[in-house]
Parts: structure tokens; sequence; C-alpha cells
């Protein structure tokens, strides 16, 4: 289905392009949301006689989430879950479940604007980005626990109360980096060749020395002739 954008989409287009998308979508989110409209003829003509409005609503809106990112920059979004003693949920934390902890905070996010690559299946503190606007976003951290004093503790701290596999993945990560890091770097051809004609210079003036002191030039000869 052909639309026209309303206001800009994050990988999708800018306000007033036309693209192309899925029906459902389409259907269940962007006319909705009145984030676009079909692509007809009169839309066409209606979002060109609309457009000053509607950048000066985008703008409008822009700012609006400027003042809320500066609330919800870096707050921690309990959730108590089950979980095993290696600090593997029984389940998983997904965008729904995030927005559903924001808004018991206090703050209205919808899943749509929360971006997970997967869903969270271990405990601990896990950054997520929040996408206020198209062009504000925030980082939060879903503050994983198996109590809310586990989870007290977690955001005081700073650091998860059970070390998880993947924690234990990410500093075998860190630590290979760095003795990479301090391995010598390897010698380059050009060095090679660069060491070895040093050394054909040296062995030559050696033997160039050695000739000398073996003939030695008489000086008196050289003046009769």
């Amino acid at each position: 289905m052909e639309v026209i954008l309303l206001e800009r989409i994050e990988k999708l287009g800018q306000m007033g392009d036309v693209v192309n998308v899925r029906s459902g979508y389409a259907r269940n989110y962007l006319l909705p949301k009145k984030k676009a409209v079909t692509k007809t003829d009169g839309n066409m003509a209606y979002f060109e006689s609309q457009r000053t409005q509607l950048e000066a609503a985008n703008l409008e809106n822009k700012s609006e989430a400027e003042k809320l990112s500066e609330k919800i920059e870096g707050i921690f979004i309990a959730m108590v879950r089950q979980a095993g003693d290696a600090g593997q949920l029984y389940g998983s934390v997904n965008a729904r479940d995030i927005a559903a902890g924001a808004a018991e905070a206090g703050f209205n996010i919808e899943r749509r604007q929360i971006t997970l690559e997967r869903p969270i299946k271990t405990l601990g503190l896990h950054p997520v980005t929040v996408s206020l606007h198209p062009e504000v976003q925030v980082t939060v951290t879903a503050n994983v626990a198996r109590s809310a004093e586990e989870a007290e503790t977690q955001e005081r701290t700073g650091e998860a109360v059970i070390k998880t596999d993947e924690d234990d993945a990410d500093e075998r990560d860190l630590l290979a980096e760095a003795l990479s890091d301090d391995e010598p770097a390897e010698d380059t051809d050009a060095d090679v060749d660069a060491d070895a004609e040093i050394d054909a210079e040296v062995t030559a003036e050696a033997e160039t020395d050695a000739d000398d002191e073996q003939n030695p030039v008489d000086e008196g000869d050289d003046a009769e002739a």
C-alpha cells in the first residue's frame, strides 16, 4: 500500500515522502495514529495545502519530546520476574513489558517507541532505546530482578546481583580485546626489507675497513709515483 508520510518515520522516510508499506502496518498503525494517509490525488493536494501547519505541529511535538527526554533519560524501569539460580528468566521481557513498566513509573511510552534487538532473558540491567520523536531518542534501563529489594540493589550499585552467562561472555570479549591490543605489531614486508638493506650496508662497510687494514697504502710510494 502506498501512503504519504505526515511526519518523519525512522527507517521509512521524511514528511511528505510517498512510501510503499504493508497493508497491515498502514491500517493498524500509520493511518490510525495519523502518521500517514493513503496516496490519492485528493490526499496529495490536501498534504501540500497543509504542509506548513504539519511542519509547525511537528516542531511542537519535537519540543514536547525534548522536554520529556530530560525527565526520562537514564531512568531505571524495575520489573520483577522469576528466574533460576544462573539468572535465566522463566520467560522473557519484551517491549510491551517495558512500556507497562514505564507507565507504572508515570511515563507514557508506546510499545512501538521501544527498540529491543531481542527479548530480555536474563536478570540484570539492560539498556533500552526509546524514540520519543523521530528526532529525539533516549536510553532507559530495564532493571530486571527477582524482587523489589534486588532491583533497588542493582539500581544503587549499577551491577547485576547475579552474574549471568552473558556477563561472563562480555568480560571474555573485553579481555580478548585488551590482550590483542597488547600484542606487538608484526613486521611488515617493508620493515623487513629496510632492516635487510641496513644490515647489508653495515656488512659492506665492515668488509671495506678490513681490506684497508690488510693492504695499507704507503704515502711515500704515492709521492714518488
